[in-house]
């Protein structure tokens, strides 16, 4: 997958790295991602842009972690031949301060749960959905767990 990667006022790291990572590491598990015809951009910014773009496109007036913003549904994701040009299957958004302050609560390293919220990203713009039903939350949460073990990670849920 090519990567359109933006980093505002987060501090000096290893963002860009971790995104490929965590795109690899979803790819593997996550087979239509593995496409070579998606691109996806991904922004590391502030609460105050992700604010903002919640409002506006999200009806939603707080910040969050991550943004995920699909422009493929499932099943055309699915379906999509490996031959022919590029085509956008989403962006994504992280909050600095909401997820260096969550990191913190939680006590892991910000680049764990970066990692963490990139995976769930990744996964919504392939079309899961984790607010549909218990079962495809459970789902979704294994997978995540499932890519992060393979990336050295730990289980962010501790089951």
């Amino acid at each position: 997958m090519n990567l359109d990667i933006d980093i505002e006022e987060w501090p000096a790291g290893v963002w860009e790295a971790l995104a490929g990572r965590a795109v690899d590491a979803t790819a593997e598990a996550e087979p239509p991602l593995a496409n070579p015809r998606l691109c996806a951009s991904m922004l590391f910014t502030t609460d105050a842009e992700v604010h903002a773009l919640n409002r506006e496109w999200r009806g939603r007036d707080k910040p969050t972690n991550v943004l995920s913003f699909p422009m493929l549904e499932r099943d055309a994701l699915r379906e999509l031949a490996s031959e022919g040009p590029p085509v956008m299957l989403g962006d994504l958004a992280l909050a600095y301060e909401t997820c260096a302050r969550e990191a913190a609560e939680k006590g892991i390293a910000l680049e764990h749960h970066a990692a963490h919220l990139l995976v769930h990203g990744l996964l919504h713009l392939a079309g899961h959905d984790h607010e549909t039903s218990d079962e495809d939350a459970d789902e979704m949460e294994a997978l995540e767990t499932a890519i992060l073990a393979k990336m050295g990670i730990a289980d962010p849920y501790g089951t």
